[in-house]
């Protein structure tokens, strides 16, 4: 019932914020058509009574009302659904962008890596699109709720007895409660194999993972993973599926008996002479409203339920993205920090600067950072101590999963450290929130493919330039991606991709060049950062890359003070750098330049010699 009721005082609190005059017009207009039904039960007992004492005149007024009440019933609730249905269009956009929030509602990125968090998150997108029948279910229990209280009024003034009909209805309501219970519980066991079973159909089926499918004849594996994960989540759900209809059942056999009790109880009375023919047939037409009302009311819960349920999720997701409290924070007196959502500082810890410096002086350090993935006790860096100059140029070499690709996480922003911080010319990192990922130009090795417009694939770099024509087309050239304005029929404003329009199909070399464009188009950044930038590029595209970012990396120097950060294999394009990293299993192994680190030989040493001896 909690659930129900969240639903309830949500979706009218989000229909005012949407729409109140629309809100109220809907409502208007449903009471009128909902209070016309059991009035047209009220008219055919009188009709009867007219009719049975030959009175014309009456019977004739009774009858023609009796059409009116019928005509308002249905037109009403037609008119109705015109604005609570673009009203329920609103609020599932409110609350898409809601979610979309909540996705980018704090600094980093914990949140999307932890499980259950994700699991959540996963349900309500899958969910959020039922929600758009929400409010609709709002105003039509309401208008089962008036016709419910007005049927035992008329009910009770004909016998007392009569009023614990409405009353029977509980019974299919709670256990419909109960049986909706049980369904929510079994979706969110089985949503873990059903996010699996849908990763196997995508990878089954994209164009990109089929062909290694294809050439390793993996179909039938994968077609037999994919059936047993279904099969297995379909059993759960299809076992609590039949618990909850025969609950349902249960309660709706418990209703019917006592609507056969109450046309039992009228009929006695009329046989007595306590009651009259239009009695008879009020009664037999209220329960007969009755019984639609609680079947009625029995669906419209179950969507209540499923739309509280999923609100709930929502109201979790909202709580656990809030950061965790300092520990020497407020204490249990003190009322808990918001939630940071999308778009506002971070308000956990003493107050920080007003944003990052316009100009770096010092630099970058790292002190005693180490960090692991929420829900992992493996430290993917343990103990790294760095300084990384103003204007200077640091490479990262190691071998895969040393940590490299997730230092520049923690260099962006995107994590904060376990435990030890990162400072920019003396400051927390952290107590710049999103304003320094403003400031940070990254190209990453799984960069994005955002199906859009080119203009916003660009754009996005530097939204104050996202109209900029002339600004997106010097980045596209930067980047040497100029030729794919050609190839994107409406040049800036054309789509790209196919995921949902007949875009233009790009390779993958061209899909990282528009994410070197991004990179390109943000002014005056303090971080460059390129995370093994070449994986889709051929031997002279890799070399144009580097040449470009090295140029990135002199004008952001020059202008901004700002430090360069390299991730690759290829030590030819490492030596560019001011200084070499070294990492292994986390830990820093050796620091210098490329001279230095090669005359040490060791590891960074065995590295160079064994890349040197493929290439010669």
């Amino acid at each position: 019932m909690t659930t129900l009721l969240l639903a309830v005082r949500r979706l009218l609190r989000l229909a005012v914020l949407c729409d109140a005059r629309r809100l109220t017009r809907a409502v208007a207009l449903m009471t009128v058509g909902y209070l016309a039904t059991p009035l047209i039960a009220v008219c055919l007992k009188s009709l009867t009574t007219a009719a049975v004492a030959r009175s014309a005149g009456t019977a004739t007024w009774l009858a023609l009302t009796t059409a009116l009440l019928l005509v308002l019933e249905l037109m009403m609730t037609h008119f109705a659904h015109l604005s609570y249905f673009e009203l329920g269009e609103l609020e599932e956009l409110a609350l898409q962008n809601e979610v979309i929030g909540l996705a980018h509602g704090t600094a980093g990125l914990e949140d999307l890596d932890r499980p259950g968090w994700a699991d959540t998150l996963a349900l309500v997108r899958e969910e959020l699109p039922r929600t758009r029948a929400s409010l609709e279910a709002v105003l039509q229990l309401g208008g089962v709720a008036l016709q419910l209280g007005v049927t035992a009024v008329l009910l009770g003034m004909l016998s007392p007895w009569l009023v614990l009909l409405p009353a029977a209805a509980v019974v299919p309501v709670a256990a419909g409660n109960r049986a909706q219970r049980l369904v929510e519980h079994a979706k969110e066991t089985t949503a873990p194999g059903i996010r699996l079973g849908r990763h196997l159909l995508e990878a089954a089926t994209a164009q990109a993972s089929a062909r290694e499918i294809r050439l390793a004849g993996a179909e039938a594996v994968l077609i037999g993973r994919h059936r047993q994960t279904w099969q297995r989540a379909d059993a759960a759900l299809r076992r609590a599926h039949l618990t909850a209809a025969l609950l349902r059942a249960a309660g709706q056999l418990v209703f019917a008996a006592g609507y056969g009790a109450a046309i039992f109880v009228v009929a006695r009375q009329a046989v007595d002479g306590g009651a009259g023919l239009g009695d008879v047939i009020l009664v037999i037409a209220l329960a007969a409203q009755i019984s639609l009302q609680v079947s009625t009311a029995l669906g419209l819960l179950t969507v209540l339920q499923g739309a509280g349920r999923t609100l709930q999720r929502l109201a979790d997701l909202t709580g656990r993205s809030a950061p965790p409290a300092p520990a020497d924070g407020p204490g249990p007196s003190a009322p808990a920090a918001p939630p940071a959502h999308a778009g506002t500082a971070e308000t956990d810890g003493p107050a920080g600067p007003a944003g990052p410096p316009a100009v770096l002086a010092r630099g970058i350090r790292l002190e005693n950072v180490s960090f692991r993935y929420p829900g992992s006790d493996r430290p993917v860096l343990d103990d790294i101590t760095l300084d990384i100059p103003a204007g200077s140029a640091l490479a990262l070499v190691g071998e895969n999963g040393a940590g490299k690709s997730t230092l520049v996480k923690l260099l962006c922003g995107l994590y904060r450290p376990t435990s030890g911080r990162i400072l920019v010319d003396g400051e927390d990192l952290a107590a710049y929130g999103p304003a320094w990922q403003r400031r940070a130009a990254t190209l990453f090795q799984d960069f994005a493919r955002l199906e859009l417009r080119l203009r916003d694939n660009v754009g996005i770099g530097d939204l104050d330039r996202l109209g900029d024509d002339g600004a997106i087309h010097a980045a596209l050239a930067s980047a040497e991606a100029g030729p794919v304005t050609g190839l994107v029929p409406g040049g800036l404003d054309g789509l790209l991709g196919r995921s949902y329009g007949d875009g233009a199909e790009l390779s993958g070399g061209q899909w990282q060049k528009l994410g070197l464009a991004r990179a390109l188009l943000r002014r005056r950044p303090l971080l460059v950062a390129l995370d093994e930038p070449a994986s889709a590029l051929d031997a002279t595209a890799e070399h144009a890359l580097f040449e470009r970012f090295a140029d990135l990396a002199a004008e952001a120097r020059t202008g901004s003070g700002a430090v360069t950060l390299l991730v690759s294999h290829r030590f030819s394009t490492v030596r560019m750098a001011d200084r070499i990293v070294v990492l292994e299993h986390g830990r820093i192994r050796e620091s210098g330049s490329h001279a230095d680190l090669v005359a040490a030989d060791g590891l960074y040493a065995e590295l160079y010699d064994l890349q040197a001896r493929v290439y010669h």
